[in-house]
């Protein structure tokens, strides 16, 4: 019998094992991939936003602000990546500025600080790559950028090493309350299904989380799954933006940006549009072209030709309006944490504190641990000092063989991925770990010595290995062979 169970393993199901590890209790994560952060969590702008865009008195608001405020010192203890660069969201008529005006009254009524209206060769000046055009912007300093999957692995990571549970390629097909406590069915097309017994359930399945809810409580909200494209640009491309550029909002969302990334490359995007599949994340050649035209609006010199990546994610679009946090209609103790969509990457801390406390509400003891984890480390060699770098290697050699040339990503670092708290089992696991594969090339030259380390440290047969989600497989036979014939 668990505790709490949290199905879902995105940022708000990572944040949420993260706050509740802090308790002694028995912790239960669901995940349905092979990995945690699958959805629309890793396939993001990354940027933690200041709060200016959500409706005043909203949740969205509210969150926003709060979860921007934990993030910054969540990342430091967490050793996430996180630059706090700013952003802007220009104007380009006297009708976007009344935009402006509306969202910098929302920001200071939301509690937004240091926000102010800039024009002409202010704008220039903080970007100077930013449309002539443009005649004036909201400046918002305290907005930052994160690498959003690995903020989830280090919230999960903690999670896990404070004695959560996570099991992965684990759907869930039927919650059932019996009694004080709920039946969970889960599990996949390989294994057997599974029943999982936990006192409370925590929703935090994204754009599957009205679909888990109506497994226990008549249907009163909608999910719509909003897919979103990007481009990706090298970093050879970084300082066309040193910021995160926004144009003013309108009916499908924020818009199409650009932005610095916590990696130092340039992202653009998204689009927005509806699709009945919340698994569908194909890019179009229609849809990019309306990022890369409409992105050009705010900065003119953006070249395409080095583009590395195209990408999209899934948005868990709620029929509310604002996110949907909620005891179920005649659920005691099965809390809905749905329709996450932006701001939820930055909102997710606060999410998770709010949460805990409807489960204390709801009956849950909360006694805190004495020894809770806070804290993570990860060894960046890139970002070490020639000195630390020498020492380094001189105490393991495995950190001197480079793997990853575009990433300058070591053996030692893989192997630190490998034998992390949440294994990974996957080419692309093992990238979202320690960043191989990340750069120009896009694994081309590094993923083969990635292939053979994978299978020689978890003993994983290469016909058996996955580039990404469960399916993926890399190879589909042997065609050489250590026999007589080879």
């Amino acid at each position: 019998m668990f505790d709490a169970a949290i199905i879902g393993c995105g940022i708000t199901g990572a944040a949420l094992a993260f706050e509740l590890s802090r308790y002694k209790l028995k912790i239960l994560i669901l995940e349905k991939e092979n990995d945690v952060s699958q959805g629309a969590s890793k396939a993001n702008s990354g940027i933690i936003h200041a709060g200016y865009d959500p409706m005043p008195g909203t949740k969205m608001a509210a969150l926003n602000v709060e979860g921007a405020r934990l993030a910054e010192e969540l990342c430091q203890n967490l050793d996430v990546e996180y630059k706090k660069c700013g952003s802007l969201v220009l104007a380009f008529s006297a009708e976007e500025e009344k935009t402006l005006e509306l969202l910098y009254n929302q920001g200071v009524e939301n509690g937004v600080p240091e926000l102010e209206i800039i024009r002409g060769e202010a704008i220039r000046k903080l970007e100077p790559n930013v449309s002539g055009k443009a005649t004036a912007a909201l400046y918002a300093p305290g907005a930052a950028v994160v690498i959003p999957w690995d903020y989830v692995l280090a919230l999960a990571e903690t999670a896990v090493q404070n004695g959560a549970e996570l099991r992965l390629n684990a759907e869930v097909s039927a919650v059932e309350k019996t009694g004080g406590f709920y039946k969970i069915k889960c599990g996949n097309k390989k294994d057997e299904i599974e029943e999982i017994e936990s006192r409370f359930v925590l929703n935090a399945a994204g754009v599957n989380s009205a679909e888990i809810h109506n497994m226990i409580a008549p249907p009163n909200f909608k999910i719509t799954p909003n897919r979103g494209e990007y481009y990706l640009l090298d970093k050879a491309q970084a300082k066309i933006a040193s910021r995160v550029i926004f144009q003013c909002p309108n009916e499908k969302g924020k818009g199409v940006l650009v932005s610095t990334t916590a990696h130092g490359n340039i992202i653009i995007g998204p689009d927005s549009s509806d699709v009945s599949d919340g698994e569908n994340t194909a890019t179009s050649l229609r849809g990019l072209a309306y990022v890369a035209e409409t992105a050009r609006k705010s900065v003119p010199s953006l070249d395409f030709r080095a583009n590395i990546r195209n990408f999209s994610g899934v948005r868990a679009n709620p029929d509310s309006g604002d996110f949907i946090i909620q005891e179920a209609e005649g659920a005691p103790g099965f809390i809905d944490l749905a329709g996450i969509k932006s701001p939820g990457l930055s909102a997710a801390p606060a999410i998770a504190k709010l949460a805990v406390s409807m489960l204390e509400q709801s009956g849950l003891a909360l006694i805190k641990k004495e020894n809770f984890i806070y804290t993570r480390r990860k060894i960046r060699f890139a970002n070490l000092s020639e000195k630390d770098k020498q020492t380094l290697v001189r105490e393991n050699p495995n950190y001197g063989r480079i793997i990853c040339r575009c990433e300058t990503v070591t053996e030692g670092e893989i192997l630190d991925a490998l034998r992390s708290p949440i294994i990974p089992r996957s080419i692309d696991a093992v990238k979202r770990r320690c960043g191989a594969g990340l750069g120009r090339c896009q694994g081309g030259f590094c993923s083969p010595r990635v292939t053979e380390l994978i299978s020689k440290e978890l003993c994983i047969n290469p016909l058996e290995l996955e580039q990404d989600r469960s399916g993926s497989y890399i190879f589909t036979s042997e065609t050489k062979g250590g026999g007589k014939d080879a």
